[in-house]
């Protein structure tokens, strides 16, 4: 079977699971076809660039091996079950390292599996010492667990690609909030400094703040600036910032009971000789 390797190893890598902690939902699938099939060993080898690495294993230790003397790297290429009856009488495997010592494998079925898209990224195989068969049922049965092993490459992926959605969405919203936020507090800035504006043509005023103390230097203060352009303090500034204060003060403290969620509404008209 023909396949662009490039892609095959992008299509890979888009599940993010080489290299990745054993999981329960692939070693219940190798424990099945193990003793199904009634032999010793059985793998999820996924086929990488220079590698076969084992998502799963039974009755071995390693975790990967060269590519190059992979059986699977051979049964990916099958677009079925790919069973080796006797490795030591095969010629494309009678040399291998691993059928020549050991563990001197001599039985190798391999049932692959793909991508979404169609790309082959490993198998579901079983392993033994001696030359052998599989029953008719036991090759059912294995090409059945390597659909249930696509299965969880698939669900496992999607799993990834919600999380990672629900974290992108949980960023946008957190940043809405913030944008929302500034945008209230501008918009307050704003109001408050439209508050100071005069509101005709006798530059009447009309601001309002909460019953906070805090808040009456920020009125005065832009009040007297527009009472000064106008030129209606001149000679009087200490007297009429004393009284406007002692005013906002008077409706904070005893208009609204030192209350912040009150509001008092200052309505100033200023002419030329007031």
């Amino acid at each position: 079977m023909e396949f662009n390797e490039q892609a095959r190893l992008q299509a890979l890598r888009k599940y993010k699971i080489l290299d990745t902690d054993p999981e329960k939902a692939f070693d219940d699938l190798t424990i099945l076809a193990s003793h199904i099939c009634e032999t010793p060993v059985a793998l999820i080898s996924l086929i990488d660039s220079e590698r076969q690495w084992f998502k799963s294993k039974v009755g071995i230790s390693v975790n990967e091996t060269p590519r190059e003397i992979s059986f699977c790297a051979k049964a990916i290429q099958q677009p079925y079950l790919f069973v080796v009856p006797d490795a030591s009488k095969d010629p494309r495997f009678s040399s291998n390292p691993f059928v020549v010592s050991d563990p001197k494998i001599r039985f190798y079925a391999g049932a692959p599996f793909s991508s979404s898209d169609g790309h082959p990224l490993g198998t579901l195989c079983v392993v033994d010492m001696v030359p052998r068969q599989l029953t008719t049922g036991q090759e059912s049965a294995l090409l059945a667990l390597s659909r249930q092993v696509q299965a969880q490459f698939e669900l496992r992926k999607n799993l990834i690609d919600l999380r990672v959605a629900l974290e992108e969405r949980d960023r946008a919203e957190a940043e809405r909030d913030r944008t929302i936020v500034e945008l209230q507090n501008a918009l307050g800035h704003v109001q408050r400094l439209s508050g100071l504006l005069p509101a005709c043509s006798v530059c009447k005023l009309d601001v309002t703040i909460p019953a906070n103390l805090a808040a009456i230097s920020g009125v005065v203060d832009g009040v007297m600036q527009i009472a000064r352009e106008m030129k209606s303090v001149e000679g009087n500034e200490f007297k009429v910032e004393l009284a406007l204060r002692e005013a906002l003060a008077n409706a904070i403290v005893h208009g609204c009971n030192n209350d912040p969620s009150k509001k008092v509404e200052c309505c100033v008209a200023c002419t030329e000789s007031w």
